[in-house]
């Protein structure tokens, strides 16, 4: 097994990352209705990569770039008991690098990165349906919070 270092991305990675995100967007899919058919984006990573707000770090196996996330300041709601939070995003691991923890380290760097710029809560979304990412979280102590319910209204 190669070992596994964690960095923040850099412009020089958008292709992988962009094909990245194609992944992510194939294995949600099934999950989600509501997703547009053909070609479709979720992030603006040249954006994540440039912004102060945002920590987008990438695994890398040797020189092969193996998984990714990030974490993004947002603003919180007016009525909750913190003025900002970490959300974290773009969760991917090549199926070759599965289960061997690189999600965990990523996750950790995320934390890690969130907990120095003063976040007290960092928040992901998962579907209700993915048992395999929402036992991976709580593994690494996440909690569920609320789930979304949809109506489709045709």
């Amino acid at each position: 097994m190669t070992a596994i270092s964690i960095r923040s991305a850099t412009e020089t990675d958008i292709d992988t990352l962009l094909e990245f995100e194609k992944g992510v967007i194939q294995a949600e899919r099934p999950f989600d209705g509501t997703l547009k058919s053909g070609e479709i984006h979720y992030y603006d990573l040249p954006e994540l990569i440039k912004s102060p707000k945002a920590e987008v770090a990438i695994a890398v196996a040797g020189s092969e770039i193996v998984g990714s996330g990030y974490a993004k300041i947002i603003p919180a709601k007016p009525y909750q008991k913190f003025q900002e939070y970490a959300y974290l995003g773009f969760m991917y691991v090549k199926p070759a690098f599965r289960g061997q923890g690189v999600n965990q380290s990523i996750i950790n760097r995320l934390i890690q990165w969130s907990r120095k710029n003063g976040m007290t809560e960092i928040r992901l979304d998962v579907y209700s349906e993915n048992i395999a990412a929402q036992k991976a979280y709580s593994k690494i102590g996440f909690k569920p919070n609320m789930l979304e319910m949809r109506l489709d209204a045709l």
